[in-house]
């Protein structure tokens, strides 16, 4: 399943007329386990959504109206923009010659059934509190062939915290797992060299962070 928030996305393009589910029928979203224990971790950590229960949160997606609904990297997957309503603070910050020295990388895996891959973030910094809550969509469809099936239309596998209401591009590292297949850890879809490309020139500038 990929990730956005263990590293962003590229997006397919901007804004886009999607229409919620068949026949004007009101579409619902859940939040799936994989998204609840990245979003919501039981240590309450500060780089995860603040403020808000996993249940409040999923209401609110439910209820209110998005900002933007923009295309994701696949037919399967969307995004929702709103606002942010909460206290979270931004996913990423950029890298400058005054920060550099408080990068780390290590190699950590999702889950235990991924192998681990190398990542690097910032520690010691205080990045601003987000504008804009990006939410991750993958449709049921999608969801059912990754063995992870919801009661629902469309499933929160993820969520950016920026500054704008534009997507952050999926780490080269989440593509590149995506393109293995479902059975390392991905969704399917192929490597795109130009998008793989924009990524690496985001995060190159780029880190999350960490407390």
């Amino acid at each position: 399943m990929h990730p956005y928030s263990a590293g962003p996305y590229p997006a397919a393009g901007g804004a886009a007329t999607l229409s919620p589910s068949p026949a004007g029928c009101r579409m619902t979203i859940v939040l799936t386990p994989f998204a609840r224990t990245r979003l919501f971790p039981t240590d309450k950590r500060r780089n995860a959504i603040q403020d808000c229960t996993p249940e409040a949160f999923e209401q609110r997606l439910n209820e209110e109206k998005p900002f933007d609904v923009l295309e994701g990297y696949a037919p399967f997957c969307r995004l929702h923009v709103h606002r942010n309503w909460t206290a979270t603070r931004c996913l990423t910050v950029p890298i400058t010659d005054d920060n550099r020295h408080l990068l780390r990388s290590g190699y950590e895996a999702r889950s235990s059934a991924e192998l681990p891959v190398l990542v690097r973030w910032f520690e010691g910094v205080e990045p601003p509190v987000a504008d804009y809550l990006i939410v991750i969509l993958y449709s049921a469809a999608q969801l059912a062939k990754e063995e992870a099936p919801i009661d629902g239309d469309w499933g929160v596998v993820g969520c950016l915290y920026t500054a704008t209401p534009h997507e952050i591009p999926m780490a080269p590292i989440t593509m590149m797992r995506n393109a293995l297949g479902v059975e390392e850890g991905g969704s399917g879809v192929p490597l795109d060299a130009e998008a793989y490309r924009r990524s690496v020139a985001f995060w190159e500038r780029n880190a999350n962070w960490r407390p």
